[in-house]
């Protein structure tokens, strides 16, 4: 039992300690650039199409959302009369 143990913990740290190794080049002073220019486009939208899109996206679902609680709400404080 103690061998099993002592087995996986060592096959846990080499997996562990073998993982990728991969250098990435530095970015962040072109994103820093490209963020601190002064373009008149808001900081939000300085990404790109993603950026724009999720913009776009998150104001459909905030618009749709506040209408639809507007029309659940009137809904709801005009009870169906019973006839």
């Amino acid at each position: 039992m103690l061998r099993s143990l002592l087995a996986l913990r060592q096959i846990a740290q080499r997996t562990i300690s073998t993982a990728s190794r991969r250098q990435f080049e530095n970015k962040v002073p072109e994103k820093q650039k490209l963020f601190q220019e002064d373009n008149g486009i808001p900081v939000h939208l300085k990404g790109g199409i993603a950026d724009a899109l999720l913009y776009r996206a998150t104001m459909i679902l905030t618009v749709g959302g506040t209408a639809y609680g507007m029309y659940q709400l009137a809904v709801a404080s005009f009870p169906k009369k019973q006839g």
